[in-house]
């Protein structure tokens, strides 16, 4: 590189690192401003291992965890002493103020479950140890009653794990077979069927657990601030540790006997007759039972007709996605052009914590951007989409790539874009379609070639998705389908929130404990079908889980916004952030100005490192410690302690 070059670059990267700092002691001056007053606000750890009792912790003997939790359970002991302990290091003196620490104490519905005899029942043995930190900790607590995919633990949930009614299934009639970093994932189903084995034992253990919190002495009560049902309640997927953003060859779940007849009946519903549907949908089915899930790519495997396809696209959404660094504010918006045509802005600001720790000199997670394009009703053929950053009054191309959309015919695919683009090709030589560009973007209005992100100093940016001429084929039914699975998970937190409520428990302290997959640009929605159980006017409070730049989000604001969620909560929270210092204390402000009832910061450990394995995972990074660098975990426990100072 040239010497004056390189000279130029220190020069904008000194600028940059001014102002980053600039907004870093703003941000920190900020999170650190007088409080304005509002009710209490709740910071309630998760604490692994509140189980474990100091006699079973200080014998150095012990080296067994679970046997050490059963040397406690023999003895009547928990670990309400312990917990209290670390209760008095991160808020001194007791909860008061404005900001108060307490804890989140979760409840394993099935895990409760022991056998007797033929059949199972509830091991209050167990329950009594749990219910009793309530009573012995003085502090405000979350109680967390969870019966989803992760409440494997015990005898009963292996049991029920063997009766496919109880499971979601993929398209060839088989479970995932799912692990999350050492823990076991059952895939029980969505279904709220209370006839299924699976929800029998959930509702049973739900109404006993509500009917002996009840029972608990009333200042025990009353420091119950809120409870959180079911957990993330979601679809499932391969790799489901890394899965999230899979696209190609995507398998999703539930093609169950029964879900499958619950989408016909849905359709049903829907369109009234059959003739509705094929005029609504172009296709000659005969009957709505015999209308198939949509399960098979085109790509790979022979459909009988062409309702039957499925892929990640075939719902007639193509993700513009990817991600750009702009540390002095330079990019006004981003909009997407198609074929030379304005379709609308493009959401930036997502979460991309991958790209965070990637790149050393991103100081922030919120670098993602993605525009959802509905190809449903465009011409079959080539297409060309481009996102323009906005900067005053001048525009640059920030991004481009083609595209095909195929028709139900497959026929050939046209060599030219559509007209209006003035016959931009896209093979060919580099130059030659830079010059088709700059012809294309002179129609929109533009009286010079258009200069791409490097103009932009300081900026970066790359374009994940889409690959270059990915081909996608619009299905209707697919897009039936993807709704019908989502409502799948709205029904299924809606049967738990019903069954809580008659068993007593008032609506505005129950919460939901789900997940916003769209928070971060580079994941599949589809594959968590979650979006209707976000939506306004749900009669629970909403619990959102929020994880790196989500806990300090201008789009995350936006989005809770829009969607009227206030007095929420965030059941699992950790800013992973370690490059700007204050970005966990802006975090828990952030929480505090918009209205959050609770937060949990995820997690804190009871377990002595003895009983830990020495191998680092995306859980452990995240333990909430003085001497846990990693993730910026300690930079979190500090912030902890100093919020909980108003």
């Amino acid at each position: 590189m040239p010497y004056f070059t390189r000279s130029a670059a220190l020069i904008r990267w000194r600028r940059a690192s001014a102002i980053l700092l600039a907004l870093t002691a703003f941000t920190c001056s900020a999170a650190e401003a007088e409080l304005p007053a509002r009710k209490p606000f709740y910071i309630v750890p998760t604490f692994e291992g509140l189980l474990l009792c100091d006699d079973a912790r200080n014998d150095q003997k012990q080296a067994d965890f679970n046997l050490a939790l059963q040397a406690c359970d023999r003895t009547g002991r928990d670990g309400s002493a312990a917990l209290n302990r670390v209760l008095d290091v991160l808020e001194p003196g007791g909860p008061k103020g404005q900001v108060q620490v307490g804890y989140l104490l979760t409840v394993q519905l099935l895990s409760l479950y022991k056998p007797q005899g033929d059949g199972w029942v509830i091991d209050d043995r167990r329950l009594d140890a749990m219910l009793r930190m309530l009573t012995e900790v003085k502090r405000p607590a979350v109680v967390y009653l969870q019966s989803t995919h992760f409440d494997t633990q015990g005898p009963l949930p292996a049991a029920l794990a063997k009766d496919p009614r109880n499971l979601l299934l993929f398209a060839d009639g088989k479970p995932p077979q799912l692990g999350y970093f050492g823990f076991a994932i059952s895939p029980f189903t969505l279904s709220p069927d209370p006839a299924l084995p699976v929800n029998a034992y959930r509702f049973a253990a739900l109404r006993h657990v509500i009917k002996r919190m009840q029972a608990l002495p009333a200042e025990a009560r009353e420091r119950i601030v809120g409870i959180t049902l079911a957990g993330e309640a979601h679809q499932l997927f391969p790799d489901f540790e890394n899965g999230m953003g899979a696209y190609e060859d995507i398998r999703v779940t539930d093609y169950s006997p029964a879900s499958v007849d619950g989408f016909r009946r849905m359709l049903a519903k829907r369109y009234g007759s059959i003739e509705k549907l094929n005029a609504a949908t172009g296709f000659n089915e005969t009957s709505f039972e015999a209308v198939a899930a949509p399960s098979k790519n085109i790509r790979k495997e022979r459909l009988n007709r062409f309702s039957e396809h499925y892929d990640a696209w075939a719902d007639g959404y193509l993700p513009i996605s990817g991600w750009v660094f702009d540390p002095e504010g330079r990019i006004n918006e981003l909009l997407l052009y198609v074929d030379g045509k304005l379709v609308g802005p493009v959401q930036r600001g997502m979460n991309r914590l991958d790209v965070y720790r990637a790149v050393e000199e991103i100081t922030t997670p919120n670098v993602g951007f993605r525009h959802d394009l509905d190809f449903s009703a465009m011409t079959p053929g080539r297409h060309r989409a481009q996102v323009i950053a906005v900067s005053g009054p001048d525009r640059y191309l920030l991004a481009e790539v083609p595209f095909v959309v195929v028709g139900r015919d497959q026929a050939k695919v046209p060599d030219a874009l559509p007209a209006g683009v003035d016959g931009l090709k896209t093979e060919g030589s580099l130059s030659r379609t830079r010059t088709f560009i700059n012809k294309a973007l002179r129609k929109l209005g533009f009286d010079r070639p258009l200069p791409g992100p490097a103009a932009l100093p300081g900026v970066r940016s790359w374009l994940d998705m889409p690959r270059a001429l990915q081909d996608v084929y619009y299905n209707p039914l697919a897009r039936e389908w993807n709704r019908y699975r989502d409502g799948q998970t709205l029904a299924f937190m809606t049967a738990f929130f019903n069954v809580a409520k008659e068993a007593g428990l008032p609506a505005d302290m129950l919460f939901s404990h789900q997940i916003i997959p769209r928070v971060n640009s580079s994941w599949n929605p589809q594959l968590f079908a979650v979006d209707s159980t976000l939506q306004p006017n749900l009669p629970w409070r909403p619990g959102i889980n929020m994880y790196g730049g989500a806990t300090n989000s201008a789009w995350m604001r936006d989005f809770m916004r829009r969607r009227q969620m206030s007095d929420y909560g965030a059941p699992e929270f950790h800013p992973q952030q370690w490059k700007q210092p204050g970005a966990a204390l802006a975090a828990l402000r952030s929480q505090y100005d918009a209205g959050a009832r609770f937060v949990s910061p995820m997690y804190f450990s009871l377990v002595p490192d003895r009983f830990k394995g020495s191998a680092e995972s995306a859980v452990n990074r995240m333990e909430i410690r003085p001497d846990n660098a990693k993730d910026g975990s300690d930079q979190f426990y500090q912030a902890i302690r100093d919020f909980a100072k108003n």
